[in-house]
């Protein structure tokens, strides 16, 4: 049966360092940081792709985090890493100040307010009102910005929060420029995906692709693991108008179209992006092996009682009638040094009328890893408890 190869590994990662190296940078922070255990559940689940936990009790935000990976180093090193972004993000160590927004930019600083992730319920931010703000920069302008704090951190303990707060864009690496190229890939994903969400169902099933198609043998050996397992996938091409690669992966039983009685937690789904397409649709299908063990798991914070009663959405299962469809390779756009690829997805975004990606480090730059809140105002945002659910993209999709 084919396999993940350990050998391939270092080949399909954007990292400066071996996942064994990262451990090593990191290993001392984790009391530090309040994360108590790192264990591999992998074997709860019979597909047999690494998957990893990592725990933090006193989290301000969820306690269970989860990894994955082509390999155990890798799977173990990604549930650390996560752990350590929202343990980080809850409370970073970074420069603010108080002031209004007028007053800001009455003293020559660039400004963005965030007013699309103002939370639902809340008033916009008034050009006279104290805020704080926190020191970021803009990548693609190369200027100093200046963000709201809220709007950065990751601290679900206050009751009443003015900005919504999420994981999305939130990224870790061993250097600052490998955590935004991360962060930037991961607010292009979740815009892909919400725009593919806004066509009609028609639409989505005609992008269905055959994972073999992208002629790549870490996939081979994926999809193998998950028909020995008994397992369904379907992968969909969801890449936009941005041109960087995309998919979204389904996982579920063979008779989950068949099945009346089918549950909500009875299909998982996962998301990738990358300038190589393999690595892509290898992210998204990985994320949706990582979902299904975190339901057998059972234990993550944020997935109440009510989720394991909920059927199934006829929409989730009409996925599966989708009919592969061999396409020829997709481009592999710009690959290269990390520098060189991080230039490259900021072209593309400059392309597409994106005119700003903020970078906030959340870490100290004599830490030996990063971790960096990534804004992307102009791209659409996930679901989630905000005034405005739709940006421009979202709603021209809408409309057009």
């Amino acid at each position: 049966m084919p396999y993940l190869p350990e050998a391939r590994s270092a080949t399909y990662s954007a990292r400066i360092c071996t996942p064994e190296e990262t451990l090593k940078r990191v290993a001392s922070f984790l009391p530090r940081y309040g994360i108590t255990r790192v264990s591999r559940l992998t074997g709860l689940d019979n597909i047999g792709v690494p998957v990893w936990s990592a725990v933090t009790p006193n989290a301000r935000s969820i306690v269970i985090h989860h990894g994955k990976g082509i390999t155990d180093a890798d799977a173990k090193v990604s549930a650390t890493m996560e752990a350590l972004e929202r343990a980080i993000a809850g409370s970073p160590s970074i420069d603010t100040i108080t002031a209004t927004q007028a007053s800001l930019e009455l003293e020559g600083r660039v400004v963005d307010n965030l007013v699309g992730l103002i939370a639902q319920g809340q008033n916009d931010i008034a050009d006279d009102e104290m805020l704080t703000w926190v020191r970021a920069r803009d990548v693609l302008s190369k200027v100093e910005t200046w963000v709201p704090y809220e709007a950065v951190i990751l601290d679900r303990t206050p009751e009443v929060v003015r900005f919504w707060q999420s994981s999305d864009g939130l990224a870790s690496g061993n250097t600052l420029l490998e955590a935004s190229f991360h962060g930037v890939l991961e607010r292009i994903e979740r815009d892909a995906e919400t725009l593919w969400n806004i066509a009609n169902a028609d639409q989505r099933l005609k992008t269905c692709l055959d994972p073999r198609s992208l002629l790549d043998p870490v996939i081979d050996g994926l999809v193998s693991k998950i028909e020995t397992a008994g397992l369904e996938l379907r992968l969909f091409d969801i890449t936009s108008d941005i041109g960087i690669a995309c998919f979204v992966a389904f996982l579920g039983s063979a008779s989950i179209t068949s099945g009346s009685n089918s549950r909500f937690i009875d299909v998982t789904k996962g998301s990738g992006a990358h300038l190589d397409p393999a690595r892509a649709a290898i992210r998204a299908i990985t994320e949706a092996i990582q979902s299904r063990l975190t339901y057998i798991g059972g234990a993550r914070d944020d997935i109440y009682p009510e989720t394991f009663e909920r059927p199934l959405p006829q929409e989730v299962r009409n996925y599966f009638n989708a009919e592969p469809r061999p396409l020829p390779p997709l481009k592999t756009v710009g690959l290269g040094p990390l520098e060189d690829m991080f230039e490259t997805v900021l072209k593309h975004l400059e392309t597409a009328s994106v005119a700003s990606v903020v970078v906030a480090p959340l870490t100290p730059p004599d830490f030996p890893f990063s971790v960096a809140k990534v804004l992307v105002p102009d791209l659409e945002n996930p679901p989630g408890e905000r005034k405005r659910r739709f940006g421009a993209r979202g709603i021209s999709k809408a409309l057009f």
